[in-house]
């Protein structure tokens, strides 16, 4: 109900919604009175035990910068959701606005320095939002500074779609899941995208949180916690928090005062239970935001062409046929479409799926050399909180879906898939390639992969193409990686032999990449089509 329309209601009626609203103000008051000043802990000398120049110059300039990009779009969210009307008609965007509350909120990591979004902004298709890194380390910084994970920030458009991790028995395929290496799982709230909501906040490398119950205590003292009461109740708080609360929220994950413990807040069994579904409710209404047509609107020009309001280009159409023909791409990135092409065919059909996700859900090892440029290789030595992220260093191995089957990523919540963990080593999430180029200026490096090994979609489609067909790298004097040798795979065993020899030329795997361009949202422009594009305040290199 607009404000607008209050005066066409009987008098009774439209004091009730005036009560509404007003009460809506006053929590709004309210939430600006208890808002408290951040307080940022004392924190140890800087983490850096990387090689000189590994890190690139600008760091912490682009830290700033997207930082400040993320508190203004923080403080744009929070105008919207107190000016929102609320009542039923309003129900599903006040879940959409809580969830990029949240996502947006620095607040929400343990030196309150660092926000979902820091790794996941909307002009690069919620990826990596820093061209440097994605052009260096691919990884990006965590809370604690200097800590960095091990894999790149996936865009999560469209991740809302992946379905609950199953194991196919017929199939032996693994369907579903979310993360590179599918240990979101979504097993208890049957929402991988919620549950991988779950695991930034109180990951070591990442918001750094030491108990997920800090998270919701932070929520509890936020500046919408009002609103998010508003839309989940107001026992979400009904908590009785230890006086140590502060202190405790404020020690890192991975710090050794607790020993390891994963819930050192002291809560009784009661306050814990509410902790945990609070911590639900979080994770799905930032769903409810990823899922919103802010974020996954299928308003690409090729959702145009499906529904013939545009038409591709002829390098974009001889890439389309060759992504669902010679390029093979289409076994894996799934199009919809009603058939594929032959020779002399023509395709006329229907699409079978108006909103093609473009993957089949599964994980694959396409043979993917290591980045050695990922500064978790050289996270060896305990940081200032007694914590070591690699002791492995530079032996580490990337099992992905291997990786999780073993528990060694995350936790496996079914141990009937253990023994099937090398059967999956190497192996990672099939992702979906809409807004795979999406990027705030042509120049603006974006990192591809699982490690980011590959710098552009035209790397990408060569690689694919050329795997098997170039020589190894041996070091060699005069070779040109990536151009005359391919480094060795990281894991060798389950590669995908779909790709490696495709015999393209280099003129289709240009068109190829200019149909990959067609896949962009915010067709025809989206900095005005496309929410928060234009948001980006940086320079292209």
């Amino acid at each position: 109900m607009h404000r607008r329309a209050l005066f066409g209601l009987p008098t009774a009626c439209a004091a009730a919604v005036v009560a509404i609203i007003v009460g809506s103000s006053a929590l709004a008051a309210q939430d600006d009175k208890s808002e408290k000043e951040d307080k940022t802990p004392p924190q140890p000398p800087v983490y850096d035990p990387y090689p000189p120049d590994l890190l690139p110059s600008d760091l912490q300039s682009e830290i700033d910068r997207v930082n400040a990009e993320i508190d203004r779009i923080f403080q744009e969210t929070r105008a919207q959701a107190q000016a929102l009307p609320i009542n039923s008609g309003t129900a599903m965007r006040q879940v959409q606005l809580l969830g990029k509350l949240e996502l947006f909120d620095k607040n929400l990591s343990v030196n309150r320095n660092e926000a979902c979004t820091f790794c996941h902004m909307p002009y690069t298709g919620f990826s990596g939002p820093i061209s440097s890194l994605n052009a260096t380390t691919v990884a990006y910084p965590g809370s604690v500074r200097f800590r960095f994970g091990k894999r790149k920030p996936q865009g999560y458009t469209y991740s809302p779609y992946y379905p609950a991790l199953e194991f196919n028995e017929t199939q032996q395929d693994f369907y579903g899941g979310n993360f590179w290496d599918l240990r979101a799982t979504g097993v208890k709230l049957q929402n991988p995208d919620s549950e991988q909501a779950q695991g930034p906040p109180h990951d070591t490398q990442e918001m750094g949180m030491l108990d997920t119950a800090c998270v919701v205590y932070r929520l509890s003292q936020s500046a919408y916690r009002s609103f998010f009461e508003m839309v989940w109740g107001t026992q979400a708080f009904d908590i009785k928090w230890p006086q140590d609360i502060e202190d405790t929220c404020s020690t890192p994950a991975g710090a050794d005062v607790f020993g390891g413990d994963s819930t050192p807040v002291d809560l009784k069994k009661h306050d814990r239970g509410r902790a945990n579904a609070t911590y639900d409710q979080f994770a799905l209404s930032i769903t409810a935001y990823e899922r919103a047509p802010d974020v996954s609107p299928f308003s690409s020009k090729f959702d145009a062409s499906l529904a013939g309001t545009a038409t591709l280009t002829a390098d974009e159409q001889a890439g389309y046929d060759l992504f669902r023909g010679k390029g093979n791409c289409n076994s894996c990135h799934l199009d919809g479409r009603g058939t594929s092409l032959a020779a002399g065919q023509t395709d006329t059909s229907k699409a079978a799926n108006l909103q093609p996700l473009f993957t089949d859900f599964t994980s694959s090892n396409l043979g993917l050399p290591k980045n050695p440029d990922n500064p978790f290789y050289f996270q060896t030595t305990p940081d200032g909180f007694g914590f070591t992220a690699n002791p492995e260093g530079s032996g580490f191995t990337d099992l992905g879906v291997g990786l999780f089957l073993r528990g060694l990523s995350g936790s496996n919540p079914n141990a009937d898939w253990a023994p099937l963990a090398p059967r999956f080593d190497g192996k990672m999430q099939v992702s979906t390639v809409r807004n795979v180029d999406m990027r705030p200026c042509p120049t603006f490096v974006k990192a591809y992969m699982h490690n980011g090994y590959l710098k552009s979609l035209k790397e990408v489609v060569h690689f694919y193409n050329t795997r098997d067909t170039l020589a190894q790298c041996t070091g060699a004097s005069g070779e040109m990686e990536k151009v005359t040798c391919w480094p060795p795979p990281e894991v060798a065993a389950n590669m995908d032999m779909t790709v490696g020899k495709l015999g393209l030329s280099d003129t289709e795997e240009d068109q190829i990449v200019a149909f990959l361009q067609t896949l962009t949202d915010g067709y025809p422009n989206p900095s005005t089509n496309y929410t928060d594009f234009d948001t980006f305040s940086g320079s292209c290199p």
